[in-house]
Parts: C-alpha cells; structure tokens; sequence
C-alpha cells in the first residue's frame, strides 16, 4: 500500500491543523491505520492508531486534543490536530500498521 500525507505546516500555538492521509489500494478499509511523529533529536513515538471497528487509541500527550478518524470510501486516514503546542512540531508519518507501511511524512510545525 502506498500512502501519501498532506496538510502539514506552521501553525501558532493553539491552533489547529489537519492531516490527512491517501491509500492506494482496495484494503485500505481492513487495516489498522496510525499516526506517528519524530521530533528533531527524539525518537519516533506513536500519536494514535484506528482499528478497521473504529477503535481508537492515542498518547497520552496528545489524548483530548487530537482526534484520529478515518473515510473508508476515500482510503483516507485523518488526524485532526487542536490546542497545538510547540512541543508537537515534528515529522508526522502515517502507517499502515497492519503491513508495516509508510508515508514520506510530513512537516508540523508550532511556533509563534
């Protein structure tokens, strides 16, 4: 599956931005989907994942101000991201996790 991100860019502290996430393929609707992010100098950490049920789960850093969803019909994958901290600027990536599949990411950054 190939997966290609957008929406990332510089945003002031406390605002919001949206992430998504195109699929490519039919299986897009079975898989666990997820966000993950690398910050310069740390490593890479979990933001949230959504099961093919609607599950979902998130970090405990970004838990009530990020909210992971997903348009089966689209292959899309969503992360709406509010209350932004500069501590959240990073590289986001998006994965399918159930075959260990990555996007290029791509650039959030927070900061007045």
């Amino acid at each position: 599956v190939q997966l290609v991100e957008s929406g990332g860019g510089l945003v002031q502290p406390g605002g919001s931005l949206r992430l998504s996430c195109a699929a490519s393929g039919s299986d897009f609707r079975v898989y666990t989907m997820g966000w993950y992010r690398q910050a310069p100098g740390k490593q890479r950490e979990s933001v949230a994942f959504i099961t093919s049920g609607g599950f979902t789960n998130y970090a405990n850093s970004v838990k009530g101000r990020f909210t992971i969803s997903r348009d089966n019909a689209k292959n899309t994958l969503y992360l709406q991201m509010n209350s932004l901290k500069p501590e959240d600027t990073a590289v986001y990536y998006c994965v399918a996790m159930t075959t260990n599949s990555w996007g290029q990411g791509t650039q959030v950054t927070v900061s007045s």
